[in-house]
Formats: C-alpha cells, structure tokens, sequence
C-alpha cells in the first residue's frame, strides 16, 4: 500500500485504525472459565476498508466487509476472520486502490469500477438454509461458507429475490425458522418502493408483498410479530438528483416527522397503514409483538435528533451530540383506532443501542433484552484519550422490560463495547437464562477481549474473558449459530 490512511477519526485510534487482515488462531488465551454449554459460532462482521479512501476521507459505514467466527466448544474458544471477497473488493485488490467514492453514490467512483456491484457486505451476518449470510441493505446478500468463510459470490435465493436490495437486519420466525426480511428503494435509487418477503427454512419464497411509501427513506431495521410487519421510515431522505450533483445518498430532514409503515402479515400492499411521530432517529428493534388485544408494541432506542453526523441536514448543520436525547422506547400502535393511534414511553433512563432479546421469543411476548449502554457520569480517561469516540458504549445492560429495571456492568474508564448477543443456557431454558457474549475495545492498551455474563447477572462482571492477540476494528452486527445448525 503506497498512501497511508487519513488521519481522521474516521481512520485512527483503537476503534476506527483499520485491521485490515485475515487468518486464524487455535485455543485463544482464557482467563476464567468459558461455559462448557457453549457450543456453536458468534459469527460478527466489521467495515474495515482495505485501501485508503479515494477521497481522501470516508465514513465507518462504507468499509469492506470482514466476517469474525469465534468458534466455542468444551470451553475453548478459536478465532477465524476473512474478507468477504465481494466484486468490490476484488475490483480494489486488481488494481491495489480504492475505486469507489461516497458511500452509496456511484456518480462518485473512478471510472474503473463502471459495472462493479457495489455491495460492501459489511453490517450483519446471518446463516439460513446451510449458508452463511453477509448482509449489507443496499444489495442482496454475499453468501459464504460457515465453516470455512469461504465466498461463494452474490446469493438471490435462486433467482426469487425480485429487488436489488435486501436489509441487512432480517428476524428469524422462532415456529418455523422462516427468513422474515425486506428490501427499500427496492425499484431502483432513490424509489420509495418497499417490498417484503417470507422465504422458508428451506430457501423457499413463501411471500412477496410490495408496498409504496410516502417517499424515499432509510429504513434500517424494522419488526415483525405473529401478525404484522412495521417498517420504521427514518427522517434520513433519498434523492436522485442530489446523487448525480455529487452529494450524499442520505440527507436528514429536521422538519419531517418519523414515519411508520404496519402491514398485516397476511396481507397484501393495499392494507398498510401508516403512522407518524414527532421528528427523531429510530433505532435498531429490540422485539416486538401483538398484545392480544388489538395492539402493536415495539420496542426500539430512540434518538430526538441526527446521530448520524456524516449525513448532515441541506445546511450542513450536525447536532452537538451532547445535546441528543437518546431511550429505549416502547412504541404502541392501536390497530383498533382509526388514524394516528401512536404512543410511545421510555423504558430506559441511559442511552443504550444494538439491542438483543432471546431469538426464541421474537416477534412474541417477552420480558428481557440485552443492550450496550452510554453512561458519562462513570469515569473516562480524558488524560490519555481525549473525547470519547463515536459509538463510545461503556456499559452492557440487561433490560427487564416488564419491571423497566436494568442490571448493568462497567468494565473501566477505558474500556467501550461492540454489540452483544444473546445465547440461552439449553434449548429449553427459560427465557433470559443464558450468557450475554460481546466484544470489548481496551481503548488506551488498543486491543479486543471477547467477554462472557451470566445474563441474570450482568451486573458482576465476566464469567470469562477471551484475549485475541490482535486488536480488531469496530464491528457492526452478528449472531449467534449453534453448533447444531
């Protein structure tokens, strides 16, 4: 590599400096003792560009995609990371540069990536039907091999896969193993055509049902229940014309309220309603279900302003971020009213984000959710780190969402966390009982550790803590696959 990466916070630190590898280790290093009922693969992947930015910055969320497995069994523990090789990064690795401008905007690449799909495949990972799933929403996904993270290229379930995007936040029907999932500005850029599928455990579609909504949005994650689908339209608009003039694909809109598509399960794109709240940043979906009684609740961070600095509103205005507001809320959509029956209330008083219940409770009643957690009444090593880095979490919370309590641990003044997963103790544990399973960014040594809590005991600390020998960059989203599957 000739250019050195920017030195931007973007591209330095311990969070954000690139890792750029791959490879594996045998027996990672332990300090406790890793619970012998752990028996399957955290599967994580991370933005970590290979080359320098062409423009000379770019941002976290346009990195290539690398896949972790963190392989557990007879309490020890083996680490796998590989690139997936998207035709992106192959295109990048011809020609030993970066070929690709802003994020999502291809009137911004050097000439050379004409024709290459553009696919990063760098936010969640998922394994469906025998095949690991590297997921990014503007693209269907990268499929691979869960054993030996092998690419096998761009996966359209067989050619049924109608749209050229697919989210990268799909839920799983916890009866039938179903692929619940979707795809936005799923006619083409800038659209604001939404379609949903249902595609059995078999890779068999069962569902597509398309739906127009009121413009052209982000729409990261959204929920599923027994009986209902709810697209969450953030106020982070779309336009074509903006793209081709060389601006951002995004661009947030301080005066539009967030918008909420509910489709019933079982009908078709007539039958959506639509819902509305005042302006603010939803985020990921903690779960979500139908109460019995006519009624939709959703439980999901929100933000009262633009977290997203690097899609600033037409006059380029960010929020200071200390002046955001920031709860888990528990949204309610009364399906028996007519009109806007939208309430929502907080569940939390801490900012928290990358929420994650018992699989086996989505899209049904539950009580426990698992969070990472902002708290900067703790202490934070100012003196040696400076300001805290975007996506700085220095807690892992337990949420009991029925009581509004929470049990939370604070490792140190250095220390922030990626987002956590979920693993029950045994097929048939009750709900929450299990471990909690997330990376930690030792910030002033720059290096990772992967921990494990007793999740009804998160509040003291590690059962055990896995060493890497090598620091890895902030990562997105994972899953937990038991050896099992």
């Amino acid at each position: 590599m000739t250019h050195p990466f920017p030195a931007t916070p973007e591209f330095s630190g311990s969070l954000y400096r690139p890792s750029r590898f791959e490879g594996s280790v045998f027996d990672l290093e332990v300090e406790g003792q890793v619970p012998e009922s752990l028996n399957g693969t955290f599967f994580q992947v991370a933005p970590d560009p290979q080359f320098p930015p062409m423009r000379g910055n770019d941002i976290f969320f346009n990195g290539d995609g690398a896949v972790h497995a963190f392989r557990f069994g007879k309490g020890r523990v083996d680490f796998q990371r590989r690139y997936v090789m998207t035709d992106r990064l192959k295109a990048q690795r011809a020609e030993r540069e970066s070929l690709f401008g802003l994020y999502r905007n291809a009137f911004t690449n050097d000439v050379r990536a004409d024709g290459v799909h553009m696919g990063t495949a760098n936010t969640n990972v998922v394994q469906h039907n025998g095949l690991l799933l590297a997921l990014k929403e503007d693209s269907p996904p990268y499929a691979m091999d869960p054993v030996t993270l092998e690419t096998h290229g761009l996966y359209d379930f067989d050619g049924q896969m109608t749209s050229p995007t697919f989210t990268a936040h799909p839920k799983f029907d916890p009866e039938t193993g179903a692929l619940l999932c979707f795809g936005y500005e799923a006619k083409g850029e800038a659209t604001p055509d939404i379609v949903y599928y249902e595609i059995d455990r078999h890779g068999r579609k069962q569902r597509e049902v398309w739906i127009r909504g009121p413009y052209a949005a982000m729409i990261h994650d959204f929920a599923v229940t027994e009986n209902y689908v709810i697209f969450p339209l953030m106020p982070l608009t779309s336009d074509l014309e903006r793209m081709k003039n060389g601006g951002n694909h995004f661009e947030w809109q301080p005066g539009l309220e967030q918008t909420f598509g509910v489709l019933p399960r079982d009908g078709d794109g007539r039958d959506v309603r639509w819902f509305t709240a005042p302006n603010g940043f939803q985020g990921h979906t903690l779960n979500a279900f139908d109460d019995g009684k006519g009624r939709i609740i959703v439980d999901m961070p929100v933000t009262d302003g633009n977290i997203f600095y690097f899609f600033p509103q037409s006059d380029g205005l960010v929020p200071p971020p200390e002046t955001l507001s920031s709860r888990m809320m528990r949204w309610t959509f009364d399906m028996n009213r007519p009109g806007n029956g939208l309430t929502m209330v907080p569940l939390t008083d801490f900012a928290c984000e990358f929420p994650k219940s018992d699989d086996r409770y989505s899209g049904r009643e539950y009580r426990h959710g698992f969070v990472i957690g902002m708290d900067m009444t703790r202490p934070f090593d100012f003196e040696r780190l400076g300001a805290p880095p975007f996506q700085f979490f220095n807690l892992l919370s337990h949420i009991d969402v029925a009581t509004q309590k929470a049990k939370s641990w604070f490792a140190d003044a250095q220390t922030c966390f990626q987002e956590p997963v979920f693993v029950p103790k045994s097929a048939d544990a009750p709900e929450g009982e299990g471990w909690v399973i997330a990376l930690a960014n030792r910030l002033v040594e720059r290096e990772t550790d992967l921990v494990i809590l007793d999740a009804q005991h998160i509040d003291e600390g590690p059962v055990a803590t896995v060493h890497l020998p090598m620091r890895l960059r902030m990562s997105l989203h994972g899953s937990w696959v038991p050896a099992a599957a």
